[in-house]
C-alpha cells in the first residue's frame, strides 16, 4: 500500500494485492473480544474457522482476545491455538472490550481487522461483504447494520427500544449518519486503525460508538451491511449499566468535538489516482461548505438583529436602534463565522479579527443607514413594517460584500503555511511501527533448479 502522503495524513485508498495462498501474512484478522466464555467459544472459533476456510479466498487469522476471564477460557484459547493453524490466542490481564480489540488490533500485521462477538449472533454470511469494501479500497471502515431496511433481526422489544433510542441519542446529540453503532461485527483498514485508535479514549463498549464518530466527523468512508441477527437469550451485558456508561461517553465526545480538542486533521484521507479527483487550478477549496456555514450563521444573526432592533426601537430613534443592534449582531456573527464557518480555533488573532469583523460592520452600517435614510427621505413617515423591509433588503446586500471580505481578508485560507496550533502528543508505543524488512535469503544448493542464475 502506498505512503506518500503528507505529514498528519492517511494514504490514498487503494485495492490490496492478490496475494498467494501460501502467503504467511494473513490479509484478514478476526478478533473475538472474550470474558469469562468457556461455553461458547469452542463452537463458536470452529464454526467461523470452517466458515472461513470455504467461503474466503484470502489467507486469514483468528485471534482469541481473552480479557481477565476467570474460568477455563485461557485453557480453551490456548487448546483451539494449538490444534488449528489460523487461530491464535491473547491474554490480556485487565477487562474491557475496547482495551482488548486496541491492543489486538494495534499490534496485528494484517492490513484488514475485523471482530465480532462470540456469540456469532451476526450471520456469518454477511463476513465477506463487511471486508470486501475495505479489501477493494472502497472504504475505511465497514459495520454490520441490524437497523437497515433489509435486515432481518430477532430479539425481544426491550432490546429493540434500547437500541433505536440509542442510535436516536447519537443521531440528535452527535449528528451520526450511521444506524447502527452496537452491532457487534465491524471491520477497519489497518492504516486507518494506526492513526485512529490513538485517539479513541474508551476501553469498554462505548469502544465502537467513540471509534464510529471520530472516524465520521474526520470524514472516513463508513460502509454499512445490512446482516441478519438472532438475539442471544444468555447474554451476559448488562443493559443498564452499558446504558449509562454510554451515555457518559456520548456527553464525553460531544463536549470534545464542541471545544475542538480532537485533532481530526490527522485522518484526513487524500483522493486516489481517478484524474477527475485531482486538485483543479484556480477553484477556491472549501467554497460550498464555507458557504453553507456562512449562510446558516447570518440567518440566525438576521434574526438576532431584527430583534434587537425591535427591542430598542421601542426606547430610542431607528438610526441609534440599528447601529447598537448591528454592533452586537457583528460581534457574535464574527464569533461564530470564525469558528464554525472558516474553522479558526484558539484565542490567537482573535482580537485582529474582531477588529476587521468591525470594519466589515462599518461598511455594512453604512449600506443599512444609508437605505434608512433614503427611506426616510422618500415616505416621511414610514411604517415599523416598511422599515423592517428595507433593512432586510440593506442586509441582504451587506452579507454578500460581508461573505466576500471575510473570506479574502479577515479569514484568508492559508493551508500552504499552516498556523503552530499545538498538537496533542501521541506517544509512540501508541501506534505501531511497520515491521523490518527480512533480509534476502540465500538459495540453498538444494533449492537450487538447472538453468536458473544463483
Amino acid at each position: 500500500m502506498r505512503t506518500d502522503s503528507s505529514p498528519g495524513t492517511l494514504p490514498a485508498r487503494e485495492h490490496l494485492p492478490a496475494t498467494d495462498a501460501g502467503t504467511p501474512t494473513p490479509v484478514l484478522d478476526v478478533v473475538i473480544p472474550v470474558h469469562n466464555e468457556e461455553k461458547d467459544l469452542q463452537p463458536c472459533v470452529r464454526r467461523l474457522h470452517e466458515h472461513l476456510r470455504r467461503t474466503f479466498p484470502y489467507p486469514f487469522r483468528i485471534t482469541i482476545a481473552d480479557n481477565a476471564s476467570t474460568d477455563t477460557t485461557p485453557e480453551v484459547s490456548r487448546r483451539l491455538e494449538a490444534e488449528i493453524p489460523e487461530v491464535r490466542a491473547v491474554r490480556l490481564e485487565q477487562k474491557g472490550r475496547g482495551r482488548a480489540l486496541r491492543t489486538v488490533w494495534s499490534a496485528s500485521d494484517a492490513p484488514v481487522l475485523a471482530y465480532m462477538d462470540v456469540d456469532l449472533s451476526t450471520d456469518l454470511n454477511a463476513l465477506l461483504p463487511l471486508v470486501a469494501p475495505l479489501i477493494s479500497g472502497h472504504s475505511d471502515l465497514a459495520i454490520g447494520s441490524r437497523l437497515a431496511r433489509s435486515s432481518r433481526v430477532v430479539r425481544g422489544p426491550k432490546r429493540e427500544f434500547i437500541s433505536r433510542s440509542y442510535n436516536l441519542i447519537l443521531r440528535g446529540s452527535l449528528q451520526a449518519r450511521f444506524s447502527d453503532a452496537q452491532c457487534g461485527f465491524k471491520a477497519i483498514r489497518r492504516e486507518v486503525a494506526q492513526v485512529l485508535l490513538p485517539l479513541v479514549e474508551d476501553s469498554g463498549w462505548f469502544f465502537d460508538t467513540e471509534m464510529l464518530v471520530l472516524a465520521e466527523r474526520a470524514g472516513l468512508r463508513i460502509h454499512e451491511v445490512p446482516v441478519d441477527w438472532v438475539d442471544d437469550p444468555d447474554s451476559t451485558v448488562r443493559i443498564v449499566r452499558t446504558a449509562a456508561d454510554d451515555l457518559k461517553g456520548v456527553w464525553r465526545i460531544g463536549k470534545a468535538l464542541a471545544t475542538g480538542s480532537l485533532p481530526l486533521d490527522r485522518l484526513a484521507r487524500p483522493f486516489g489516482d481517478d484524474p477527475r479527483d485531482r486538485d483543479l487550478q484556480d477553484v477556491p477549496k472549501g467554497l460550498a461548505r464555507q458557504l453553507v456555514g456562512f449562510c446558516v450563521v447570518g440567518a440566525l444573526s438576521t434574526l438576532f438583529y431584527l430583534l434587537l432592533y425591535s427591542g430598542l426601537r421601542q426606547f430610542t430613534g431607528a438610526q441609534p436602534a440599528n447601529a447598537l443592534a448591528l454592533l452586537v449582531s457583528a460581534v457574535a456573527n464574527t464569533a461564530a463565522n470564525r469558528r464554525l464557518t472558516f474553522g479558526v480555533r484558539g484565542p490567537g488573532g482573535a482580537v485582529r479579527h474582531q477588529a476587521q469583523g468591525l470594519v466589515v460592520l462599518a461598511i455594512g452600517l453604512a449600506l443599512t443607514s444609508g437605505s434608512l435614510a433614503a427611506l426616510n427621505t422618500a415616505a416621511g413617515d414610514p411604517g415599523h413594517s416598511t422599515e423592517l423591509a428595507v433593512l432586510i433588503a440593506a442586509n441582504l446586500a451587506a452579507t454578500v460584500l460581508r461573505f466576500l471580505l471575510f473570506r479574502v481578508w479577515v479569514f484568508p485560507d492559508r493551508r500552504e503555511e499552516p498556523p503552530p496550533t499545538a498538537v496533542r502528543h501521541i506517544p509512540a508505543y501508541a501506534v505501531p511501527q511497520p515491521p523490518l524488512p527480512r533480509p534476502p535469503q540465500p538459495v540453498r544448493p538444494s533449492d537450487h533448479r538447472p538453468g536458473e542464475p544463483r
